[in-house]
């Protein structure tokens, strides 16, 4: 499975030094594992404004794959799936909803609290995971199967 990819770790925290990045470092780790090449791992504080001028910036002449981590959840800051709407061209609500899906299936219930956010831009496939490198983990484990196909229509190709 080879693509490109790009991982956006949206915290106040992190951004700040004051948390550790294991959820955007989990999912570099789970995307190169798979044979995908991450080619930038950014970090970005919260926020509508800050969630939206970096995808827009990460995905200007990108074709691949763009995976958030943080910010899907109730706080009052957790505005990732604001700032992902404000760019994305055209919703892929069928991803997210596999992830929450899986989520529930898995016992623990919280994928129902998800407000993450799946969609196109250009050549680009974005989608939101939570800030937890649990559930960031769990939920690429369930888009991988498809990223690869996803991407290949993106770029043009035919479906199946």
């Amino acid at each position: 499975m080879t693509f490109a990819a790009k991982v956006l770790t949206v915290s106040d925290g992190v951004a700040a030094g004051t948390r550790e990045d294991k959820s955007g470092v989990a999912l570099v780790a789970r995307l190169e594992s798979v044979g995908a090449t991450v080619v930038d791992h950014a970090v970005i504080a919260d926020g509508v404004d800050h969630v939206a001028h970096a995808l827009r910036n990460l995905s200007r002449g990108f074709a691949g794959l763009i995976v958030t981590t943080g910010g899907t959840g109730f706080g009052p800051r957790d505005l990732t799936p604001e700032g992902t709407r404000a760019v994305i061209e055209r919703e892929a609500p069928g991803l997210v909803e596999a992830v929450r899906r899986a989520s529930d299936e898995g016992g623990r219930g919280f994928g129902m609290l998800s407000r993450a956010v799946a969609g196109t831009i250009g050549a680009c496939l974005i989608v939101n995971t939570p800030g937890s490198s649990g559930g960031a983990v769990e939920a690429i484990e369930v888009i991988l199967p498809v990223v690869p196909h996803a991407l290949d229509l993106l770029a043009g190709g035919r479906p199946h």
